[in-house]
């Protein structure tokens, strides 16, 4: 999630916003340190400390601070079995801050840093007890009482071919998750009018050169209009060797026909084997392309994380 993002939204829409934090975890919690989510004076939130009950109390108490006006940051702590009845059994603290357009200065260069993946911040309790933070280059370390803050993501590039029915349904069930999409086609006018913020539009007349300015390790998914783009495209990924995931929307029977043709070209068995298609997750039933695109969405964050 955003974070700095999320709270200036919430401030330019609201008026003001609640930043929860959870600070520190003994024993077993829902989540670690770090986990967070935004609350704004209407009730609606984002992001997640753990859900159930401990998600619920800490709203209550982003709710009372928002109701009181921008204030210093407040903490609570519950034990997780006795005050809450959850089965986790260890206890958890967070940290409320609240925030209004007073703040929307300090916020801008944090929610920038956002865009451009994962940062760090040094943040210390100013004389008011609120949370001031600075880039973590910015900022003096060893000052006594500051402490590190990660934020942001690391995004998985991905690089998307086609932007038919699947392209579409797929593009927008990557759009919360973290991947960073190149989205081609070769076609006018075949992206949708709007696109999802973690996607970046190319029409490109030659898609397979498209590649060349993939990193190494990015995830490649062909669902074009044309067989044999979807071959050239997978053709030109599998000859690199660079790539996590080499995927073709297709039947087993286009499989076996590309495979062919791929041979034939003088491509290395060990090379084609790594041609994943059908693609998505298997066991998932249904030809629609959201279900489609469910399925392969988790299965590149299965390539994300190292699996096959």
């Amino acid at each position: 999630m955003e974070t700095f993002r999320r709270i200036i939204e919430a401030i330019e829409a609201e008026g003001a916003a609640a930043l929860a934090t959870v600070v520190k975890t003994e024993g077993s919690s829902p989540r670690g340190a770090g986990a967070r989510m935004v609350v704004r004076p209407s009730g609606r939130f984002d992001g997640t400390i753990g859900g159930g009950e401990l998600e619920w109390r800490a709203l209550e108490d982003a709710r009372a601070a928002l109701s009181e006006g921008r204030g210093p940051a407040r903490r609570g702590v519950v034990a997780l079995g006795p005050d809450l009845g959850q089965c986790c059994g260890g206890r958890a603290e967070w940290r409320i801050e609240t925030f209004d357009k007073r703040d929307l200065a300090a916020l801008a260069p944090l929610g920038e840093a956002e865009r451009a993946g994962a940062f760090a911040v040094v943040a210390r309790l100013d004389a008011d007890g609120r949370v001031a933070r600075a880039l973590a280059e910015e900022a003096a370390q060893s000052e006594q009482g500051a402490w590190r803050e990660a934020h942001g993501e690391t995004t998985t590039p991905v690089y998307l071919f086609g932007a038919g029915h699947v392209g579409c349904a797929l593009a927008l069930a990557l759009a919360p998750l973290p991947f960073a999409v190149r989205w081609i086609d070769s076609r006018d006018d075949a992206f949708p009018e709007r696109a999802p913020l973690n996607a970046t539009l190319a029409k490109a007349s030659d898609p397979p050169t498209e590649l060349a300015r993939a990193p190494d390790g990015a995830l490649v998914v062909a669902m074009t209009h044309s067989h044999a783009l979807d071959l050239a495209l997978v053709a030109e990924a599998l000859s690199q060797d660079r790539f996590a995931y080499v995927g073709m929307i297709g039947s087993l029977t286009k499989r076996a026909r590309l495979t062919s043709q791929l041979r034939a070209a003088g491509l290395a068995e060990a090379r084609i084997a790594k041609l994943v298609c059908p693609i998505g997750v298997p066991g998932i039933a249904g030809k629609a392309p959201a279900v489609i695109a469910a399925a392969v969405a988790a299965q590149l964050l299965i390539a994300r994380g190292g699996g096959t």
